[in-house]
């Protein structure tokens, strides 16, 4: 299950974990804003939230990256 909801500044994806599959683990929420992305998950080891940032262009290379078979790639930009 997701959720998206529109704010002043981002684009907030929250992911679920939920399923029969144990051990479920913690929400996943992603915040996509003008300059970067960000990715939040608690920890709960820790009790803290953990957060990664990927800039716009990790971003596009993630996607990419989904859908080709294992190897090294470098993604040519359009200029402009």
């Amino acid at each position: 299950m997701f959720t998206i909801e529109h704010e002043f500044d981002a684009t907030v994806i929250t992911l679920v974990d939920e399923g029969e599959d144990l051990p479920l683990t913690e929400d996943v929420t992603i915040s996509a804003f003008e300059d970067c992305v960000t990715i939040d998950q608690l920890d709960p080891r820790t009790d803290e939230v953990m957060r990664i940032t990927l800039s716009l262009g990790q971003v596009r290379d993630l996607a990419a990256a989904l859908n080709l078979p294992e190897g090294s790639y470098r993604l040519e930009r359009a200029p402009g």
